[in-house]
């Protein structure tokens, strides 16, 4: 079964600490295989907080998701993100 990583954030705050993460990420992406099913298209909050940068993305299963979460060099890319965004993450088990 599938595992997901559901992305809600905030607008940009600093662009420079968004590139770096994205640098930083795009090869942990690869290493876990991700799979980025949404996000790139309009956003429509119908109910609670607005988050005007929201993402979906695939992993092979659950405890992939968590383990490139919990990898150690993603771990340190969280500053970078936190910088450049407010945001949340939740990993979810599913089909």
């Amino acid at each position: 079964m599938a595992g997901y990583w559901i992305v809600k954030g905030g607008a940009v705050k600093d662009e420079a600490a968004l590139m770096a993460y994205s640098d930083l990420f795009a090869p942990i992406a690869q290493r876990y295989g991700v799979e980025i099913i949404a996000g790139k298209g309009r956003v429509e909050e119908v109910e609670g907080r607005s988050f005007p940068r929201q993402f979906i993305l695939k992993f092979e299963s659950f405890e992939v998701a968590k383990a490139c979460y919990e990898d150690p060099e993603y771990q340190e890319s969280l500053q970078l993100a936190a910088k450049a965004y407010d945001r949340e993450v939740s990993i979810l088990d599913g089909a």
